[in-house]
Parts: structure tokens; C-alpha cells; sequence
């Protein structure tokens, strides 16, 4: 390893260990993510169906001059003696942002979003996927980089379980630590 990555490399933890990522260039990849257990969530289905957590993380990325979000998903059943695998959700969506401000202790702005359906990847795959991919993975378009910004990304669900006569339920997740630099 040269100094130079070492010095990069030391620079991107110290960033970090201080609740954001600040790093040298633009041209650099560099990605910031939630802990998936910071948004993991418990769902008790009604019926005969097994109790599910839930575990979603936020992800900003920076490569290339470009600023991608992304929310991945990973979910697992409580039980697996498993009597009713019919329909968990008649609505799963989640709301997935890039976002900006101007300094560290600022409000945020929105620069770009994407909304993804995942209401049949839960019914399809009630027990959780073999393997983390794109159906799992919400991914909003990339954006210019500003290096004088605070960057991050977070998201919003609404989901509404089948048969629990409850209607529509709104979480917002934190969001990832903060890149700058």
C-alpha cells in the first residue's frame, strides 16, 4: 500500500469515527451506510402466519463525481413452522433520497428520490432472499457531486398488512452518516 492510500485510507476512518466520511476527491469511491439493525422492524401478521423482522440500511455513494442512494432490504421469519404463506401485504413501498445540505448541523434538501414497489417481493418470499440483489436493492439516480456539501441518503415506508383492517403505516428511517469533502 502507498502512503498516499494509507493517508486516504486513514482519513476516510477517521471521517467516519466522527459520525460522517470526508475523503479527498471525487473521483474516489466511497459509500456511507446505515446499520440495517438501526431500522429492523417486527411485523405480527394476522392469522396463521409467522411474525417477521424486517432490516432495511441506507447507503450513499460517491464515484466518479456522482452521488447514488440506495435502501437495501433483508427480512427474516421469526418461526419457520410456517401453516399460512398467503398474502403478508396489499402495499410495501419505500421511499428512497439522495440529500444535501449546506453545513453538517443544516436542514436537508432534496436532490433526487425514487419509490419502489416491493409489495410481491415480500408476498413472493416470505421467509427472506437467499441472496441480497437488485430486487432487494432501491437505487435512485445518480447526481452530480458537490464536494462543499454534506451529502446523505434515508428513506421513507408505507406499508399495509393484509387483513389487519389498520390501513396504511408511515415509518421514516434515519438516514446514513454524512459524506463531505
Amino acid at each position: 500500500m502507498t502512503v498516499g492510500k494509507s493517508l486516504a485510507t486513514f482519513a476516510l476512518v477517521g471521517g467516519a469515527l466522527v459520525g460522517g466520511i470526508a475523503f479527498a476527491s471525487p473521483a474516489a469511491a466511497v459509500s456511507s451506510c446505515s446499520d440495517q439493525f438501526e431500522h429492523q422492524f417486527y411485523i405480527v401478521f394476522p392469522g396463521q402466519k409467522p411474525a417477521t423482522y424486517y432490516y432495511i440500511a441506507n447507503c450513499v455513494d460517491v464515484t466518479s463525481g456522482k452521488v447514488t442512494a440506495s435502501s437495501n432490504v433483508s427480512w427474516q421469519i421469526v418461526d419457520d413452522q410456517v401453516i399460512d404463506n398467503s398474502k403478508r401485504f396489499t402495499s410495501f413501498k419505500i421511499t428512497t433520497r439522495v440529500e444535501s445540505r449546506s453545513d453538517s448541523g443544516a436542514s436537508d434538501a432534496i436532490v433526487a428520490s425514487k419509490t419502489c414497489d416491493w409489495t410481491a417481493l415480500f408476498n413472493d418470499d416470505y421467509s427472506g432472499p437467499a441472496e441480497p440483489g437488485p430486487a432487494t436493492t432501491c437505487k435512485v439516480p445518480s447526481v452530480t457531486y458537490n464536494k462543499e456539501l454534506y451529502w446523505s441518503s434515508d428513506s421513507t415506508i408505507v406499508y399495509d398488512i393484509e387483513g389487519d383492517a389498520k390501513g396504511a403505516i408511515t415509518k421514516q428511517l434515519v438516514g446514513s452518516p454524512l459524506m463531505h469533502g
